[in-house]
């Protein structure tokens, strides 16, 4: 299988003897674009499962907004943490999420990254540092303070990157965690995925300060991005982390996107909040794939040939994700009960189904 872990973590800007496009060399530049490539055809792949039936629940697909996830995830080293929203699959996979467990994880099978109990807003891996996606509006910023936290605490080199959708941030939980983050300085990037809406609503309609200036009042420095170029994120992005590793406290970012399909599954593309022209406007101008393609394209560092192979490539590794997740068993029907505390107090469980205790009738 090709290996798709997160970008390279020592790649950043390369030596300038080597430079591609703003100091980037040539072979990262075509890692980028293919890295983002497996994004997109995996959340494809989703996509076709979940209209025919194979993936069931919630799905929030990440298509357009690759971009946030490689520039924001790839710059981590492999021991930094990331806690997410509900539109996770994209960013497991930055993470370094084995594409065969985020794909049985979306189908509900027991080989899945949470043993198929999360499902597609539920991706998580401790191991890779991936601290989960998270269904309730703005429930991982305190999460991830949390995270920032004992990092401090244990005296870690390390860092938390929060993401979150623009409409949470009208949450207490988020005003309440972003002031505690800057009084103790913790290491955290928040980031807000800004696509100009909240489900079906306008972030102006909602809020009469522009999300860059939703943090001013709380001491996090605020920055802000055109998160469909992957250069200029990524960049930003081994800026912050720097400041924040030299103990400068968090920072935060407006990351300026668009998600080229519905909120969810269940909701229209266009016709409804948002209209048809301004979709397709969005999409023949700022798809992050195309922008970087063409860019590389230009600069005659990629051919055609070279674009189909890379795409062969990323196509076959969905595809075995898809035949993997096809062919994994179903949690056993004693599994429900597994996994639900850390542990069991000692009074025993109460249950609802009319056990008293553990395992008793």
């Amino acid at each position: 299988m090709t290996d798709t872990s997160t970008m390279s973590r020592e790649a950043g800007k390369g030596d300038e003897s080597m430079a591609g496009l703003e100091g980037f060399e040539k072979d990262q530049l075509k890692g980028f674009l293919k890295e983002m490539l497996l994004y997109r055809r995996f959340e494809e792949k989703a996509e076709e499962a979940y209209a025919i039936g194979k993936i069931g629940g919630f799905c929030h697909l990440h298509i357009g907004q690759e971009a946030v996830a490689l520039g924001f995830i790839g710059p981590l080293r492999q021991d930094d943490y990331v806690i997410t929203a509900y539109r996770d699959h994209t960013q497991a996979l930055a993470k370094g999420v084995d594409p065969n467990g985020v794909m049985a994880e979306l189908y509900g099978r027991d080989s899945g990254s949470a043993r198929g109990k999360g499902g597609s807003m539920h991706i998580f891996d401790v191991e890779k540092g991936f601290m989960g996606g998270h269904g309730i509006v703005g429930a991982q910023v305190p999460l991830a303070a949390g995270l920032g936290f004992a990092i401090k605490y244990r005296e870690e080199d390390r860092v938390c990157v929060c993401f979150m959708g623009d409409a949470a941030v009208n949450q207490g939980a988020f005003h309440e965690a972003l002031n505690m983050a800057a009084i103790w300085k913790l290491p955290v990037l928040f980031v807000v995925e800004n696509n100009e809406y909240g489900m079906g609503t306008a972030f102006s309609r909602v809020s009469a300060l522009p999300v860059k200036e939703r943090a001013a009042g709380l001491g996090v420095p605020a920055h802000h991005v055109n998160a469909q170029d992957i250069l200029a994120t990524w960049t930003l992005v081994e800026e912050l982390l720097e400041k924040i590793r030299a103990g400068e406290g968090p920072q935060y970012v407006d990351a300026r996107t668009y998600r080229f399909k519905g909120h969810s599954m269940s909701d229209p593309v266009s016709g409804t909040y948002r209209s048809k022209d301004e979709v397709e406007s969005k999409v023949k101008q700022e798809d992050p794939i195309s922008l970087l393609r063409d860019r590389l394209f230009d600069a005659e560092f990629l051919t055609e040939d070279e674009l189909e192979e890379m795409d062969r490539e990323v196509r076959a590794v969905v595809d075995e994700a898809a035949e993997f997740a096809e062919e994994a068993p179903f949690p056993a029907r004693e599994e429900l009960y597994n996994h639900v505390y850390s542990e069991v107090n000692e009074h025993g469980r109460l249950f609802f189904d009319g056990r008293d205790r553990e395992g008793e009738d």
